[in-house]
């Protein structure tokens, strides 16, 4: 992808790119933006103005990779709070729009508005893509454009490691993430030094912290591999090493879908890891030879994932090879639950889901969540003057049902609404296929 993209840059034709979202991740991209050749920032958005004009600035700033690279710092870059405007307006000035937000429902329009204007869509944005995805990639399709998960948070590294894996033959038993703490009544207000050291939003560090966001990863990834918890939340064990997952869990209950889970508090933190099956004994020869273990089970991990360091490679598998990093050809296999994070009570007005008060997020599988009509948790999106509301009690670390909270009309909630008609009439592939029927023009 490296030399695709200098020849991108040799000939001036570097893919141009729209970014909405200027946080922590944001603030990383367009650093790496103004570091890869091939690529060039034409748009920066972000609620707070300022943000926006501070990664502008990172990016006209002179690079200092060893590559040559074209100096665009005298090329003019769209600036705004809103990038759905410039898109509607602009659209064909960009090749790819890379959505950094953490929101969901304004995600979702910037994203269906890029497809209408032909423009290609990497999400670094799990929220949305774990609730939508496979919806958004249904309208991607009919508008001739596609979209990927990034390549640089969990779910991208895992699938690139499972690919590589199949490669070589390879069953894949376990995708798993290696967490360094958990504690799930985490609240914003509690975390707001520890958000400040990691420059992070007190809300989004929340979501880390009491497993919202492990758990709508690794939803990610079951639904581009088919891929199962084996329980609600998955099983967790604590490690010291990551090499001690064929002592926490039983490999041979799982079925051959395979399963989705992690370790908490492991060695190395921050990377993940898979668990691959392969009982051939020639293979499993060579193996032993190159200091794998015995097998028939076999790890291999990565200590690390470098989140925007790693976009590039996304936008360039997407544009260049066509090919998403993440795609849910399984559908939506699990939806991620909102439990309550304390005693919910009837009337009380609920301002946010995913990192706030109220909630955290488990993994469930499809069937059973919706047969207890649980809500996923980032489908509460309220807006500012239109809270969402308990209807009735709900007791800490309960589910939280649609009987429980009402969520008031919204965009987000037709969009929602919508992908659940095309699951129940089978228009949205769920078998492992990527072939998508065009059953969505009303978008």
């Amino acid at each position: 992808m490296y030399r695709s993209l200098l020849e991108l840059e040799k000939h001036g034709k570097p893919l141009r790119i729209a970014l909405v979202g200027v946080g922590s991740m944001g603030m990383g991209i367009t650093l790496q933006l103004r570091e890869t050749p091939g690529l060039r920032l034409m748009a920066i958005a972000d609620i707070d103005i300022e943000r926006a004009k501070s990664g502008a600035a990172l990016y006209r700033d002179e690079p200092f990779s060893w590559h040559q690279r074209k100096n665009y710092a005298s090329e003019d870059i769209w600036i705004g709070t809103d990038i759905i405007p410039y898109l509607e307006s602009m659209g064909e000035k960009v090749d790819v729009l890379i959505e950094a937000t953490n929101t969901v429902s304004y995600a979702a329009r910037a994203c269906i508005t890029a497809f209408k204007r032909k423009v290609y869509v990497v999400l670094m944005n799990a929220e949305v893509d774990v609730l939508i995805g496979p919806l958004l990639h249904q309208i991607a399709s009919q508008n001739g454009v596609m979209v990927t998960s990034d390549a640089g948070d969990q779910p991208g590294v895992l699938m690139n490691m499972i690919e590589e894996i199949c490669l070589w033959g390879f069953r894949p038993v376990m995708a798993g993430n290696i967490k360094g703490f958990l504690n799930r009544y985490a609240t914003a207000s509690s975390l707001i030094e520890e958000a400040r050291i990691r420059n992070l939003n007190p809300i989004q560090c929340a979501a880390y912290t009491d497993g919202t966001k492990l758990n709508i990863e690794m939803a990610l990834v079951a639904s581009a591999t088919g891929m199962m918890p084996f329980c609600r939340g998955m099983e967790g064990p604590v490690a010291e090493e990551v090499t001690q997952v064929f002592e926490k869990f039983d490999f041979t209950r799982y079925d051959e879908r395979g399963v989705v889970d992690y370790i908490l508090g492991a060695r190395p933190g921050g990377g993940v890891y898979v668990v691959g099956y392969c009982d051939d004994p020639v293979q499993m020869a060579y193996l032993k030879y190159y200091k794998m273990g015995e097998g028939p089970f076999y790890l291999f991990y990565r200590p690390y994932h470098l989140c925007h360091l790693e976009t590039p490679f996304a936008i360039a598998q997407l544009c260049i090879a066509k090919q998403p990093v993440l795609k849910p050809i399984f559908g939506q296999p699990t939806h991620v639950i909102a439990m309550a994070k304390k005693n919910l009570k009837k009337g009380e007005a609920i301002n946010g889901g995913i990192g706030s008060d109220h909630f955290y997020g488990l993994i469930e599988r499809r069937e059973v969540a919706e047969t207890f009509l649980a809500i996923p948790i980032t489908l509460i999106d309220p807006e500012p003057n239109n809270p969402c509301r308990m209807k009735r009690d709900v007791a800490k670390d309960e589910v939280v049902t649609f009987d429980d909270l009402e969520i008031p009309d919204s965009y987000l909630l037709q969009l929602y609404r919508r992908q659940q008609e095309l699951f129940k009439n089978g228009l949205i592939p769920t078998d492992g296929t990527s072939v998508y029927k065009n059953q969505y023009k009303d978008y």
